[in-house]
């Protein structure tokens, strides 16, 4: 059976790099994960980020806020924990491209990445349009803040399977 998780990544990128900023992480039973790395390089950021992301994150005293290894090693441990055998894990995410390659590089090069965790991120945007564009749930007036989106893509889910 899937065990489906839905999450966002906000990241600094410059089309060499994707930085990961912050990670929110849901799942359909009600658990939520939300990190934000130590370690990006804020100087990289461009005006739009620092205004839509990094302007909005809680202060470093913050305890969501992680080192990357830190932060890798509580976000396997919170995607492994609930399955059992025969569950295989789903990540689901709006454009989802750069959110994988954001969660994947915290382990490195695709290789190193767990074995529990998909070598891809399944599209909801991909699936609205694929459905027909169906009305959704309106967007958080706090996007771009990880968590409230990675709810936010949860609901999108929702709506389209007809749950809400």
């Amino acid at each position: 059976m899937p065990y489906r998780y839905f999450y966002d990544c906000e990241f600094i990128e410059d089309g060499v790099t994707i930085d990961l900023v912050s990670i929110g992480v849901v799942d359909e039973h009600g658990r939520e994960f939300y990190a934000i790395s130590s370690q990006f390089d804020e100087s990289k950021a461009i005006p739009w980020v620092r205004r839509n992301v990094l302007d909005k994150l809680p202060s470093p005293g913050d305890p969501a806020w992680r080192s990357r290894e830190r932060l890798r090693d509580e976000l396997l441990a919170f995607l492994a924990e609930p399955l059992g055998p025969d569950d295989e894990m789903e990540l689901w995410a709006w454009y989802a491209a750069y959110d994988h390659v954001a969660l994947a590089q915290l382990w490195g090069p695709m290789q190193a990445l767990p074995r529990v965790i998909p070598r891809f991120t399944k599209d909801l945007r991909q699936l609205w349009d694929d459905a027909g564009r169906p009305p959704l749930p309106d967007a958080a007036a706090a996007r771009h803040d990880a968590l409230v989106d990675a709810r936010h893509n949860l609901a999108r889910w929702d709506a389209m399977a007809g749950r809400r």
